[in-house]
């Protein structure tokens, strides 16, 4: 449904290139979910933006993003606007600055039914209360405003608005992180309802691995812009950073890891001055010094799994 081949970012700014995303290979079949996950500044949000090229100006792209077996960085602008929605629709991060606050979310959303002259007006609105009972919320609320719904159901609206032309793909940006932990687990189970029952294919990006091992087959860890590690969600990490990224949750009911949380020290490198070698080698437990000029690519680390470190490569 789709892939990513090679697939570079690099923002074109004042001060120097910033490379957001570096060389990226990654797939998602007809039906599956994947998860994409990595700490703030990864470049995580910069690859579900650039899947329907809602980037700025000043970004550019390389590689190619195979939808649906089309080329969406060679796409013409007509080609491009019939695609978004219609076969691959978007969940932002925080719902709130998703929706516009001065209209109905009923008229959202069947805007993009009538856009793509999917539905008659009529029509149109039979679809929205169908959409809002998929997601849990009673038709009537068509007319309610933004304002006047909780976080949980302003994120049913965008998830709602996601389905209504029946995408074959939805990438979903952090759709939980603004959201308590009930409210949380409600909107993970009606995603893993919607996605079984609709046969769509997802990317799920988020910071939080348990979110995406509750509800993807595989998953994708990034670091400073590039992939260190895919695998199947119910198998064990064997980068040393996506094991640090697990570590640093901390564990529910035990004192000792809310008062001692394993996280990992540092920041992230600064994408516009990166390290030489392994990126990861600065902050890296296990270092070894070869990591600091030898750059490591993916390779197996066990079954169905790849990962970026010479030490996984040495074990395997």
């Amino acid at each position: 449904m789709l892939e990513l081949d090679g697939l570079s970012v690099t923002y074109r700014l004042a001060g120097g290139d910033v490379h957001a995303v570096r060389d990226v290979s990654l797939s998602v079949a007809v039906g599956e979910a994947v998860g994409l996950a990595g700490e703030s500044g990864s470049g995580k949000s910069t690859i579900a933006l650039s899947l329907l090229r809602l980037l700025p100006r000043t970004a550019q792209l390389e590689g190619r993003i195979l939808l649906g077996g089309e080329d969406v960085v060679a796409m013409k602008w007509g080609r491009l606007r019939a695609v978004r929605w219609s076969s691959a629709s978007i969940v932002f991060q925080g719902a709130q600055h998703g929706l516009n606050p001065v209209r109905r979310i009923g008229e959202q959303i069947a805007e993009p039914l009538l856009v793509h002259r999917l539905a008659s007006a009529a029509e149109a609105r039979s679809r929205v209360a169908e959409l809002l009972e998929q997601v849990g919320l009673p038709a009537w609320r068509a007319r309610s405003y933004p304002h006047e719904l909780s976080g949980g159901q302003r994120q049913r609206v965008m998830i709602a608005m996601a389905l209504a032309c029946s995408p074959q793909l939805i990438i979903a940006d952090e759709p939980t992180t603004a959201l308590d932990l009930m409210v949380q687990a409600q909107v993970l189970t009606l995603i893993r309802q919607l996605i079984a029952s609709h046969g769509i294919s997802l990317l799920m990006i988020s910071h939080d691995l348990s979110v995406l091992a509750d509800v993807c087959d595989r998953l994708a860890v990034m670091y400073a812009g590039r992939l260190v590690e895919t695998g199947p969600s119910d198998s064990a990490f064997q980068h040393p950073y996506s094991k640090a990224l697990s570590a640093a949750f901390p564990t529910v009911g035990d004192p000792a890891s809310r008062l001692a949380p394993r996280g990992l020290a540092g920041d992230p490198p600064d994408p516009s001055d990166l390290p030489g070698g392994c990126a990861f080698h600065p902050r890296c437990p296990v270092a070894l010094d070869s990591c600091s000029t030898t750059p490591v690519e993916l390779h197996p680390a066990g079954p169905d799994r790849h990962a970026a470190c010479v030490l996984v490569e040495e074990t395997c």
